[in-house]
């Protein structure tokens, strides 16, 4: 290669014209070189728009594959040829100035696209060139039947000119004649040929049904069949072919002889079950893909009864970090020779491994006693992860969390028994990662609960499924209503209500609580504004409502809260918003900014659960709070009376720590009126818990119980 060519223009022409040198030698065409680059440089630009284009289009990949196939490429070679060059070449000539890993990208999904273009296209042209030779046989079976009756020297012009082999045998299966195209197709003499019989040309991979089909022919049950059939050749190679075999009858209609066509269709084969290799295997490991690893699975759960199945669904821990670290090439080299080591485990019969795409693997195996044997094949996948992977330079532990199914076939589908192994795989990752868990039918059920619950929740926000109940907060010193905490129900139409423990996670993994918490305080604060009118001579009742870590980070939450309290008429004062103390724990300046504005404007912010994190008690200096809610683990041994003294001890000193600081104090759990008492006496100043009120509607705000619970 000598200088670099000058614009795209140029590099696109070079592009074609190593292609063309490439793919020629190996075309059918009738066209010479140059022709054929210029034939191939539209198909060159196609690609090259298509490298570069905004959006990836696979029928543009598929559009230049069938292409080829028009082109008469159609030798096994010139597929393998076109995608090497386009591999080498295309990004180089083409590419531009972008991303070269986005580009290689790009142009790998070109090459599938092509191949499935390229293989689709061949599959429809050997349908109708089956159609045509279908149609010769016809024709040449009647007139070979002619010849024989008419004339010898016609005969041989047929039978020797056709481009189809053609063989003629007695009805006993002796080969009386064969033209030259079968000699060619079988690469041997005419002397090896002629004279052996039908019968002795079996093969391993002989269909149940060609021997039965041709006894009905040599009895004259039968006028023709046609079947693919393989014979060896006489050098041990196999030929495959289609063959036509018809019944020849005398002029009387009595059966006389029978005359064979055979196509030969061996490279045709060869290239179909290469591109089926390559759509059933994955390219990076060369391990059997989803596709082939389903079509595997639903065989093993469709066969008979006794047999059994395990599985086992592997999820590398912590590769995607090795992969942002140290790149995609070494994080594809981490993979074989994790494919490897998978590999190595699964070597029994009914064994084996498959890559469902990334960093997940599944082992399957089958038989009869697969509880323990799915067991044993974690165990060794588990203990073919210890040893360090070199990459680079680089030794890397790498670990798994495998999810283990096992069951008796026929029960489940590969769709379900796929979906319980993940399942079960995350929770082996949740549990810390570098292990195995077996599947729980139960712990299955949750898992589709909580996936169900968190695909409704959107729809459910929109619907109005969810409501809020209020639960009194006392003021402990006169016994009456301070305000209440704002506690979200959701009245699901399946499960009935549930408490915010079984969907509030999930409205935080799915981003779901910013809308959620923001509906949330407006139906609260608006309800408290209902409560002032109602009740404006009993003094100021306070709203309490919990914050979520999520809606703390959330750019919105200072003007939200402005908006509705603008909105409802509210003042600043009679809202106080809940955060736990887990959330603030490490806190910085940008986290706490948005509170403390909210804190300046006469919003009360409470640090709830406090006592249950490991934060520091000298950071309370800083934190923008006026309430500290203790956790009820501080008051549950006051229910009796006495109570332990090391506890009341405990208490004391953090009630007494917080007025220091100004801080009002609010216990939750109150559930007795011993432990009422005793918080009264220790200083706390408000309480809430089921001994005053369970949470209900907000009309019920100042019906106060006063029954213990515990009673």
């Amino acid at each position: 290669m000598t200088a670099e060519p000058d614009g795209p223009e140029d590099r696109l022409r070079r592009f074609a014209t190593i292609w063309s040198r490439a793919v020629y030698p190996v075309t059918s065409t009738s066209l010479t070189r140059p022709e054929f680059e210029a034939l191939l440089l539209p198909l060159a630009r196609r690609l090259s728009q298509a490298l570069r284009a905004r959006s990836f289009d696979a029928a543009e990949g598929k559009a230049v594959g069938a292409a080829l196939v028009a082109a008469h490429c159609t030798d096994p070679d010139a597929l393998s040829r076109a995608l090497d060059c386009v591999d080498a070449y295309l990004v180089l000539y083409c590419g531009g100035d972008g991303s070269q890993e986005g580009l290689r990208t790009r142009s790998s999904r070109l090459q599938h696209a092509m191949s499935a273009g390229y293989a689709q296209a061949l599959r429809d042209r050997t349908l109708a060139e089956q159609e045509a030779i279908a149609r010769a046989a016809l024709q040449a079976q009647g007139v070979v039947a002619q010849a024989l009756h008419a004339s010898e020297a016609r005969f041989r012009a047929v039978f020797e000119g056709a481009a189809i082999g053609i063989s003629i045998a007695d009805l006993d299966g002796n080969v009386l004649e064969v033209n030259g195209a079968m000699l060619r197709m079988f690469g041997g003499s005419e002397q090896t040929l002629r004279g052996r019989n039908v019968r002795d040309w079996t093969h391993a991979e002989d269909a149940p049904q060609v021997w039965r089909l041709y006894e009905e022919l040599v009895r004259g049950d039968r006028e023709h069949y046609h079947v693919e059939k393989a014979y060896y050749r006489p050098d041990g190679t196999v030929l495959w072919t289609n063959l036509t075999v018809s019944l020849l009858r005398d002029a009387d209609g009595a059966p006389q002889y029978q005359l064979a066509l055979m196509e030969d269709t061996t490279e045709r084969r060869l290239l179909n079950l290469r591109l089926r290799y390559e759509a059933t295997h994955d390219a990076l490991t060369g391990l059997p893909n989803r596709t082939l690893f389903f079509e595997r699975l639903e065989k093993v759960l469709s066969s008979g009864q006794g047999q059994r199945f395990g599985l086992c669904y592997l999820d590398l821990d912590g590769f995607k970090t090795i992969n942002d670290s140290l790149g995609h090439a070494a994080g594809d080299r981490l993979l074989v020779e994790v494919a490897d080591r998978l590999q190595s485990c699964a070597t029994a019969p009914g064994e084996m491994v498959a890559r469902l795409g990334g960093d997940e693997f599944v082992a399957l195996t089958t038989g009869p006693d697969t509880q323990r044997e799915v067991d044993e094949l974690a165990a060794r996948i588990m203990n073919a992860l210890v040893a360090p992977i070199s990459v680079d330079g680089r030794e890397l532990t790498v670990r798994g969390s495998i999810g283990v199914v096992e069951g008796e076939a026929q029960e489940r589908s590969a769709a379900e028994v796929l979906r319980s192994a993940d399942i079960t795989m995350y929770r082996a990752k949740s549990a810390g990662g570098n292990r195995f868990e077996l599947a729980d039918p139960e712990a299955d059920a949750r898992a589709i609960t909580r996936h169900g619950l968190t695909t409704a929740l959107p729809a459910a926000l929109e619907r109005g499924e969810f409501f809020i109940e209020y639960q009194p907060l006392v003021h402990l010193g006169d016994g009456s209503v301070h305000g209440a905490e704002a506690l979200v129900r959701w009245l699901h139409p399946q499960h009935g209500v549930l408490g915010p423990d079984r969907f509030i996670p999930l409205a935080e993994h799915t981003g779901l609580i910013v809308p959620l918490g923001r509906w949330v305080l407006e139906q609260s604060v608006r309800q408290a504004g209902r409560w002032h009118e109602r009740h404006a001579d009993s003094g100021p009742l306070r709203i309490n409502v919990n914050l979520s870590p999520c809606q703390l980070t959330h750019p919105g939450l200072v003007q939200d809260t402005v908006e509705i309290l603008e909105r409802t008429g509210v003042a600043p004062e009679a809202l106080c918003l809940e955060v736990t103390e887990s959330a603030l724990i490490g806190a910085d300046d940008d986290l706490l900014k948005p509170l403390r504005r909210l804190a300046e404007m006469g919003v009360d912010i409470a640090l709830d659960d406090f006592g249950t994190g490991y934060s520091n008690l000298a950071n309370l200096r800083r934190l923008p709070v006026s309430i500290l809610k203790l956790d009820r683990s501080f008051t549950q041994s006051m229910q009796q009376f006495p109570a332990d003294p090391v506890d009341l001890k405990i208490v004391e000193g953090i009630v007494s720590l917080a007025h220091s600081l100004d801080l009002a104090v609010t216990v939750e759990g109150v559930e007795t009126g011993a432990q009422a008492e005793q918080l009264r006496i220790l200083g706390c100043d408000t309480a809430q818990g089921w001994y005053y009120a369970r949470p209900g509607p907000p009309e019920r705000l100042h019906e106060l119980a006063l029954v213990d619970a515990t009673g």
